[in-house]
């Protein structure tokens, strides 16, 4: 049996700090007060929170609704109801914000706030994206390791990693930005706390996941806060997304276990750039390298040329 989702811990919680006895007996039994148990150990952490609902939205409504406040309130009024802003890490107030949303399965920790200055890397395996193999890529191109650090794993087979950031430059939100598959949650965005409970299943943590969050490699930093892309810019001719060199480079440092999935990802951006055919022979070289046999290799490349 899987252990129970407890929060990550913060810098002055002990190593060996134990979980609550009956958290997953009350997870089964009551989600509402199982989400407020863990959303409480993560505000003790040092983490802000604030409550949601199964379909992962804050679960208090807006006491503007209809009458919307120009400019926009962000708690001001002292009233709740204002999603990532009225996450706090004083108990009696996370107390009080679960009182006023009884039907709370979930809580959402607030990124970007001290004194962790959360970052959410949101690595999706949807619709054909694969955001871990995409991370992996950018590491390696851009010469930094991922060290281990909170893991947090979604219901639909996807991983939330949180890393711990300086107070600035702040770190935006974003959707795909880096590389498919990869969403980025910064300052203004939350993530969906380990033990939440939504509609697709339960948010919990990794098996061996370390206690604390990992500072950001100094690299992703940088990638995370480089200015957007110019918006409408049209591809250079004949130059692809990724590097063709990059991506031959990426499929020659494959480990045993991700060499199939490394070579469909890049096998899939080749194809993307119009480069499938051309780099067909250069990829399965490089697949040849780390072991897997031709036949292996051709099939994998085959079917990242049908995939849709």
């Amino acid at each position: 049996m899987d252990r129970p989702p407890t929060a990550p811990m913060g810098p002055n919680t002990p190593m060996d700090a134990p979980a609550p006895m009956d958290a997953f007996a009350s997870a089964l039994a009551d989600p509402p007060a199982a989400a407020l148990t863990q959303a409480l150990l993560a505000a003790e952490a040092g983490y802000p929170v604030m409550p949601l609902t199964r379909s992962k939205l804050p679960a208090i409504r807006s006491p503007h609704r209809g009458h919307p406040e120009v400019p926009t309130c962000r708690g001001a009024c002292g009233r709740l109801g204002h999603g990532v802003h009225d996450a706090s890490t004083d108990p009696l107030a996370v107390r009080r914000m679960f009182a006023a949303a009884p039907w709370a399965t979930g809580y959402g920790i607030a990124c970007g706030r001290p004194p962790h200055h959360l970052i959410g890397i949101d690595l999706d395996t949807k619709n054909g994206a694969d955001g871990l193999t995409a991370l992996r890529f950018l590491a390696e191109q851009h010469g930094f390791p991922l060290p281990p650090t909170v893991t947090v794993l979604t219901p639909s087979g996807g991983r939330h990693l949180w890393f711990t950031g300086p107070p600035s430059p702040p770190v935006p939100n974003s959707v795909g930005r880096l590389a498919p598959g990869i969403d980025v949650r910064g300052a203004g965005g939350y993530l969906v706390g380990p033990g939440s409970l939504t509609t697709h299943g339960r948010y919990v943590l990794a098996t061996g996941t370390p206690p604390r969050p990992a500072p950001v490699p100094a690299p992703l930093l940088t990638l995370l806060t480089a200015p957007p892309p110019p918006a409408h810019r049209e591809p250079l001719y004949g130059v692809p997304p990724q590097p063709a060199a990059a991506l031959i480079r990426f499929v020659r440092a494959s480990p045993r276990g991700q060499r199939n999935a490394r070579l469909f990802w890049a096998a899939c951006r080749a194809q993307e750039s119009g480069l499938g055919q051309e780099l067909a022979a250069r990829l399965t070289d490089a697949a040849c390298h780390t072991g897997l046999s031709a036949e292996e290799a051709r099939a994998t490349i085959i079917s990242a040329t049908r995939r849709r």
